[in-house]
């Protein structure tokens, strides 16, 4: 199984690719199962014959291609990727919770309160607004927090949805469903941020200290303000976003066949 060192003299630059391509054949070959725990790091960099570092650039490698995934305090476990369908794609009107994160989500707790408008949500917003709903919500799987979104929504917004916030029950129903319902477009950016956790949340995330953060912002349309504006924390170890793109020629070929 070790690497020949004629093979490691004439690639030292590409080594981790080379271990890469040895892992992954085995993976593929069937020599360790799915679900099966791979060696520890120690033994695995001994058994290939190289360093732990370039061993762990081509366990990151796996990861990435979804054939393996490492569980804080337990090791690397080999895994199955994931098979799309067209409901997986970032590019579609939908909550990015339940298109990017690789956990089922069984529970969403809701907090809210209202605030003065700032210089951030007139920009955000894109409007003045008399006051802000600030919003909350933590995506839970079996008790564990797994996600977290915040929500800026104009109280003048709140009221023509006819949204009752002594209703909790309906406002979490429009933001989590009648919200994209409503709207006909929406713009994302992807960031990585660090601020999934913060010492005023009422919860700690899973894996939180790395996070991919979507921020969304949805329309009715092009020619109105902005309906809400959504923060999104996804742990990066349960973070999967998807994007299909399609030619320009393509997609004024659909327009116009509907």
């Amino acid at each position: 199984m070790k690497l020949t060192s004629n093979t490691l003299e004439t690639s030292k630059k590409l080594l981790y690719k080379l271990v890469y391509d040895k892992l992954y054949t085995m993976i593929i070959n069937g020599e360790y199962s799915i679900n099966s725990k791979l060696p520890s790091e120690p033994k695995l960099a001994k058994i290939l014959g190289v360093s732990r570092m370039t061993l762990r650039q081509a366990l990151s490698l796996l990861q990435d291609d979804g054939l393996v995934k490492n569980i804080h305090g337990k090791g690397n476990f080999i895994t199955t990727p994931e098979k799309c369908n067209k409901k997986d794609f970032l590019e579609l009107i939908g909550n990015p919770i339940y298109t990017c994160h690789n956990q089922p989500i069984n529970d969403v707790e809701l907090l809210f309160r209202l605030d003065f408008e700032s210089e951030y949500t007139k920009q955000v917003l894109e409007k003045t607004s008399a006051a802000i709903v600030a919003c909350e919500r933590y995506y839970k799987s079996n008790n564990k927090v797994l996600a977290y979104a915040f929500t800026f929504v104009s109280i003048e917004t709140i009221m023509e949805m006819n949204i009752d916030l002594n209703n909790k029950d309906q406002l979490l129903d429009f933001l989590e469903n009648k919200v994209y319902t409503t709207s006909n477009s929406s713009i994302l950016e992807i960031k990585r941020s660090t601020a999934g956790n913060v010492p005023n949340q009422k919860y700690k995330l899973v894996g939180g200290e790395q996070c991919d953060l979507i921020l969304e912002t949805l329309y009715i349309n092009d020619y109105s303000p902005p309906i809400l504006f959504n923060k999104y924390y996804i742990p990066c170890q349960y973070s999967s976003i998807r994007i299909k793109a399609t030619k320009k020629n393509n997609l004024h070929y659909e327009k116009c066949t509907l």
